[in-house]
């Protein structure tokens, strides 16, 4: 794999959500504010993983999204080349192998893995399930690992501050997967999302509920969101929190209206229309076909 540069941006300002130029093809790390970086993962030509962020504390390093296990080491040379206080803390937003299955890297190193009280049954289940479907794709990278389940739970919130720095970590309910939960930082107004908000055509419904989803992104709007640092694709601000929750919004009223007039589940993938959508995304609305099937599962009861 080429190892791709790593552009390293001081105090960078949060970009807007549509009409963004993605670089979906570059991995970039943005120093957000002083000791807080975000790392914007490549996703083309081959997907490396999540997006992922790290906070230096007096005495610690707090990272945000383990990643995948060859990713983890990456971040872990990095901060390693900017701090040598030890990575205390692993975050995992949820369940999810490309924000989860690192857990074992950073466990070597002494790191304590950390998720919502929600996702304990999830990592017990869906997520050891993935990461042995991984260990057997690609053998190179998993090798010997052993899964590696969060040590520590919280119910909806828990609070890193060392009167310097503060990081909450916040679960609002069932969005992406019924466990997820972000890391706000309220001073700088600096919110890490997980893939509870993505920047682009990053959106899996398979594990959501699309309704509780659009009510969780109401609780998120009521933060004072300056920079928002997406489970995928670039860096954005409150807009894209906006245009996150307005996907779903309107792919739900779309595909109701569609079930209203008879139509079937074909039809609808043809028929439903959002114009806007191919903007923010580069992809019309009907290349999604999951996201489609998922919302008419929902709203049918199939």
């Amino acid at each position: 794999m080429k190892r791709m540069l790593l552009v390293v941006i001081a105090l960078i300002a949060a970009v807007p959500s549509i009409g963004n130029t993605a670089v979906p093809e570059e991995t970039k790390i943005y120093e957000l504010a002083p000791g807080v970086y975000f790392r914007k993962c490549q996703t083309e030509p081959e997907f490396l993983g999540c997006n992922q962020g790290w906070v230096i504390f007096k005495d610690f390093v707090l990272v945000i999204d383990a990643n995948f296990p060859n990713q983890a080491e990456e971040v872990i040379k990095i901060i390693r080349s900017q701090t040598d206080k030890p990575i205390k803390y692993i975050f995992d937003t949820h369940h999810h192998g490309d924000h989860a299955d690192g857990n074992a890297i950073y466990k070597s190193i002494g790191a304590v893995p950390i998720a919502s009280e929600r996702t304990k049954p999830l990592f017990q289940t869906l997520g050891l399930e993935g990461f042995e479907t991984s260990r057997k794709e690609k053998p190179d990278e998993y090798g010997k690992l052993k899964y590696k389940l969060p040590e520590i739970y919280f119910p909806r919130k828990m609070v890193f501050d060392d009167g310097e720095m503060r990081v909450e970590l916040l679960h609002f309910g069932h969005a992406h997967t019924g466990g997820d939960a972000v890391a706000w930082l309220p001073k700088q107004g600096i919110l890490f999302t997980g893939d509870c908000i993505v920047n682009g055509a990053f959106n899996f419904t398979g594990h959501s509920d699309t309704a509780s989803w659009i009510n969780v992104i109401d609780q998120i709007k009521k933060l004072p969101v300056k920079t928002l640092a997406p489970g995928h694709g670039e860096l954005g601000d409150m807009s894209t929190i906006k245009t996150q929750q307005r996907y779903f919004v309107e792919l739900r009223r779309e595909i109701a209206g569609l079930i209203k007039r008879d139509r079937t589940l074909q039809q609808i993938k043809t028929e439903v229309k959002l114009p806007w959508y191919k903007k923010w995304t580069g992809f019309d609305i009907s290349e999604r076909e999951e996201n489609i099937e998922h919302v008419y599962g929902e709203l049918t009861n199939e």
